[in-house]
């Protein structure tokens, strides 16, 4: 098992930045890949960004490439995502998963909510 405890959600103003951070405990996440999602009041979760955590290889939904930077720091375990130049469309509640699946991400954190004001 994973836990995934996001932390970093909160109000920003238009054009701001906010970093959030997902702490991974339990089983290693080294070896498997993680990222971000989110869920926008009465829309359907999205993708928003994934890292290969062995590899660092990344990967972006294209409404946040250019804006939004997924990274990790494997000595604790912590993945992270630096979102700058926010707008109100990005408002969500953002969510840190681990180890995708055919059905899926396996785990899922308890998201965190970033609210950006116009």
């Amino acid at each position: 098992q994973v836990q995934l405890v996001e932390s970093g959600g909160g109000l920003v103003q238009a054009g701001g930045s906010l970093r959030l951070s997902c702490a991974a405990s339990g089983r290693t996440v080294s070896g498997t890949t993680m990222g971000w999602f989110r869920q926008a009041p009465g829309k359907e979760r999205e993708f928003v960004a994934a890292i290969m955590w062995t590899s660092s290889r990344t990967s972006y939904a294209d409404s946040v490439k250019g804006r939004f930077t997924i990274s990790k720091d494997n000595a604790k375990n912590t993945l992270y995502l630096q979102m700058n130049s926010l707008n109100p469309e990005d408002t969500a509640v953002y969510y840190c998963a681990a180890d995708p699946g055919v059905t899926g991400y396996r785990y899922w954190g308890q998201g965190t909510q970033v609210t950006v004001s116009s």
